[in-house]
């Protein structure tokens, strides 16, 4: 049986202390967020999901869905309980617009909320985030008549989302795609052909599936010039705003899958199922990928998650079980044998863990933050320097993130040894499930690539400029600092290697695109590696700065500082081989003919 506990302590330290967001009372929502408020949300969510989602994960992934003949699906038992008491406890609605019923609270606080919910139970969570992906892609380029019947609905939890996208014969390559829409009068489209890889495309959770599709018009140009986006339900609504006649979707097939087994993936046939053009017609993709760069944010965060839940179980199992007697004498001489944890290679793989997990989590709530600044401040400087950051560092958090979750997920197993390797105590069960985190939503070769071929050179490489800018200006600001000079100097090194690579990179990625192609990864896992750094030492000066009397023991500010300290010690030299890495260039890589690897 597994154990988990929502880190609400670790999430108030990053958003009132490392983030500020008392500082931030002009964004919108942001004047709600005081700590009582904050505090209530947090807690009541990670109440609900330890005490219902967590005890449904592990039966959920034994059971996983079912599609019956009729094309219908059933979800895990005790999913669509858990889905009821979710919707009548009001949490569906956290960021949603208050015009449509929403708490309008910020996208940070949603998040720091979402990741208690994929820690507890990812597969339920994919139904709650992509629908807050669709929602938010529906906001962004609907007609006001469909923001009025759908979004109501969707924010309340009672009709969910999904998006279209993959079809057999592409997944990355949109520009490939056959699904045509036909116009058919009153502003309605005939949608025909085949999705695959649909999370929540068909479920029993919900009234109503609201399918966002992409599809092509008989005019259309080739290409991703030529996809157009389409709102497709499940059920037409009627004069009421009610499901009325079904549409002609249906669910072909549910995925058997290596993890997300309660998660319903599905391959979706739509024959000339009535849809609604959102947007311009040939701009889906662009409409589209609001939910996409939603989700690649979320998909990270999935990393962070899986993480977390087992980094505590990692933590308890070392803190009981004994083996072999530890280094430098016998730490408990007394007993047979010494705990785990006082074995320094366990002390290593737990530190790490703590290390990777507390530091992406802080860096996808601050992320979070630039959504909510990128939005709603209204300087609009301040939103143009936000939206730069943001999408530069959107790939680094779905890749690098979701990279940092999986082999964090795989050294918590290992701490475990044979007894994580059996799948009745669930540590397998976290690998499997954050596998996925690597693949969907854009591949992270992908994510590598979008990075160095367009985020990198964005606005003539401004948002990167400032982004090295502003780590060198903290690093300056902490040089001196009795406590977090060791951690400052270790990444101010850091950030001058990251500079030069990038200028190489952009040099020789021009004369050869292999070198740019062959080093994408690594780069993309330098600037993260880089950004890691960042956020520890912001949040190591946080914790000099407070006291046992702010509400954390000085165990646990210490703690903080040490942990900077490790990571500055133990990971950022690893800035050295990935820089190497990327200097390498693509000849080795491109030297053995195709048909000898």
């Amino acid at each position: 049986m597994t154990i988990y506990s929502a880190p609400t302590q670790e999430s108030w330290f990053v958003l009132r202390h490392v983030i500020g967001i008392d500082a931030h009372s002009r964004l919108p929502g942001y004047e709600q967020m005081d700590e009582g408020s904050v505090t209530a949300v947090l807690e009541g969510v990670g109440r609900m999901v330890a005490d219902v989602l967590a005890p449904l994960n592990r039966a959920g992934d034994v059971q996983g869905c079912t599609r019956h003949p009729d094309g219908s699906v059933s979800t895990p038992d005790g999913f669509r309980d858990a889905w009821t008491q979710w919707v009548e406890a009001g949490w569906p609605t956290l960021e949603g617009d208050p015009a449509y019923g929403g708490m309008g609270l910020p996208k940070v606080i949603a998040t720091a909320a979402a990741e208690y919910v994929l820690s507890a139970n990812q597969s339920f969570e994919t139904y709650t985030g992509l629908t807050a992906a669709a929602i938010a892609a529906i906001e962004a380029s609907a007609p006001d008549d469909i923001k009025a019947l759908y979004l109501p609905r969707m924010v309340e939890g009672i009709w969910s989302g999904t998006m279209n996208l993959t079809e057999p014969h592409c997944g990355t390559d949109l520009g490939l795609l056959r699904t045509r829409a036909e116009p058919i009068g009153d502003g309605r489209y005939a949608v025909t052909g085949t999705k695959i890889f649909i999370t929540g495309g068909e479920q029993d959770l919900t009234e109503n599936i609201v399918h966002l599709v992409l599809a092509r018009l008989p005019d259309a140009p080739p290409g991703v010039r030529g996809i157009s986006l389409f709102l497709v339900p499940k059920f037409l609504p009627d004069d009421a705003g009610e499901p009325g006649a079904r549409n002609a979707v249906s669910c072909g097939s549910v995925e058997h899958k290596m993890g997300l087994r309660g998660s319903a993936t599905c391959a979706m046939d739509y024959d000339g199922a009535t849809g609604w053009l959102l947007g311009e017609p040939h701009k889906g993709l662009a409409a589209m990928f609001v939910m996409m760069n939603a989700a690649r944010l979320a998909v990270g965060l999935q990393g962070v998650a899986q993480a977390e839940v087992a980094f505590q179980n990692a933590r308890a199992y070392a803190l009981e079980r004994r083996q072999g007697r530890a280094g430098r004498g016998t730490p408990d001489p007394a007993a047979p044998a010494d705990l785990l944890i006082a074995h320094p290679d366990v002390r290593r793989m737990l530190m790490e863990a703590k290390a990777y997990t507390e530091g992406l989590r802080a860096l996808c709530l601050w992320c979070a933050h630039l959504v909510d600044v990128s939005h709603g401040d209204p300087d609009v400087d301040e939103r143009a320097a936000a939206e730069g950051t943001l999408a530069l560092l959107t790939p680094v958090i779905k890749a690098f993130a979701s990279d940092k979750g999986f082999e964090t997920t795989i050294n918590c197993q290992q701490i475990w040894g044979g007894h994580g390797y059996i799948s009745e105590n669930g540590m397998d069960q976290f690998v499997r499930d954050a596998r996925i985190a690597m693949i969907y939503e854009g591949a992270n070769g992908v994510q590598a690539m979008d990075l160095v071929g367009r985020k990198l050179g964005a606005g003539q490489g401004r948002p990167f400029a400032r982004y090295l800018e502003d780590i060198s200006g903290l690093v300056e600001g902490c040089r001196d600092h009795p406590v977090l000079a060791d951690i400052a100097m270790p990444l101010g090194a850091s950030v001058e290697r990251l500079a030069d690579t990038a200028t190489w990179l952009a040099q020789a990625g021009t004369d050869n695109p292999d070198d740019a192609g062959a080093g994408a990864t690594a780069f993309l896992h330098l600037l993260g590696t880089v950004a890691l750094g960042a956020i520890w030492l912001r949040m190591a000066r946080a914790a000099t700065r407070l006291t046992a009397s702010d509400g954390y023991s000085q165990a646990w500010l210490d703690a903080k500082v040490e942990t900077a300290r490790f990571y500055a010690a133990r990971m950022l030299p690893e800035t050295l081989a990935l820089a190497a890495k990327v200097r390498a260039g693509s000849a080795s890589v491109m030297a053995i003919p195709a048909n000898l690897i």
